[in-house]
């Protein structure tokens, strides 16, 4: 790294916000390459997958699940960085190239795809657990109540 962003670093609280401190911030994420981002996403997914194995509990699988949804969008937001923008044609507009952020776009699917099975699954351990007054899996060995 480069002195600015060190100096940036161990100083990000004195440095004014404004035009200087972004770009700083931006030349350090230049240096962090797509290996750093997949190394991350894949030890953020192991853990996930981990917590969906061992779990007992239902609720511990939602949230070991929510990190394995959260690794793969951090892998699309990593190669959209990488391979930036593409050029592709517009629906509803007369412009022939427009650039789309396809990683940011399939990410925030992901998010809202993410809630809505966290609510859903949320009110099945609450029905569950009302019913058997547990929420280990092992409990829900029948498919009716």
């Amino acid at each position: 790294m480069d002195n600015d962003s060190l100096y940036f670093l161990s100083n990000w609280a004195n440095v004014e916000s404004g035009g200087n401190a972004l770009l700083t911030m931006w030349n350090i994420f230049k240096h962090i390459s797509i290996h750093h981002y997949l190394t991350v996403a894949a030890i953020i997914f192991t853990i996930g997958f981990y917590g969906v194995i061992v779990r007992r509990n239902a609720i511990s699988i939602l949230m070991s699940i929510e990190l394995m949804l959260n690794a793969v969008n951090l892998n699309f937001v990593a190669f959209n960085q990488i391979w930036g923008l593409k050029i592709t044609r517009a629906a509803f507009t007369s412009n022939e190239d427009v650039l789309t952020p396809v990683g940011q776009i399939f990410t925030i699917f992901i998010i809202i795809i993410a809630a809505a099975e966290a609510a859903v699954g949320l009110a099945i351990v609450i029905a569950f657990y009302r019913q058997r007054h547990s929420v280990k899996v092992e409990d829900a060995d029948l498919m009716r109540w």
